[in-house]
């Protein structure tokens, strides 16, 4: 009888042993390049407008960036903003120039959504504007629908950004 109990003893600790290493090696399971995340547009940074297209009634109007202001957008990890003003110091009929709002924003591929929390048009804020992002080299290139309910601003719009390095 003792052997038998002591083989018994020994077939269950060399079960435990080999259920605790195969429950040990599927843990660490080697990812699969199905299994892997796909890396995510390097979005965050701070990038200049380059230019803009409007579409609006059917009538396209593109504008590239004013000689006499600046706008950058600043985007990191959950948050993004904007600012625009005239580049004379307000001295001249420029000074009027100030835009600045903000707000978070999602992405998810290349679906990127802004929730507009704070502009200086304040018709515009708690409104959600979606658009689709791509990074070609250095360039954002943002586009889709602004839509305001209660305004009159319903229009397609192409923003082209330069990624600001210094």
């Amino acid at each position: 009888m003792k052997t038998t109990t002591k083989s018994h003893t020994t077939i269950t600790s060399i079960a435990c042993i080999t259920l605790i290493s195969i429950l040990a090696m599927s843990c660490n399971k080697p990812q699969s390049a199905s299994d892997s995340k796909p890396e995510a547009l390097p979005i965050e940074g701070t990038w200049e407008l380059l230019s803009e297209t409007k579409i609006e009634k059917g009538d396209t109007t593109f504008t590239p960036a004013a000689k006499s202001q600046r706008m950058i957008k600043i985007i990191n990890s959950t948050h993004f903003a904007f600012l625009r003003h005239d580049l004379n110091g307000g001295k001249d009929s420029t000074a009027a120039i100030y835009v600045a709002g903000g707000g978070t924003y999602t992405l998810k591929d290349s679906a990127y959504t802004e929730h507009l929390e704070f502009l200086n048009f304040r018709e515009w804020e708690n409104h959600d504007f979606h658009f689709t992002v791509k990074i070609q080299n250095d360039t954002l290139i943002q586009q889709g629908q602004e839509k305001v309910e209660g305004t009159n601003i319903d229009r397609y719009i192409i923003e082209k950004y330069l990624k600001v390095t210094k």
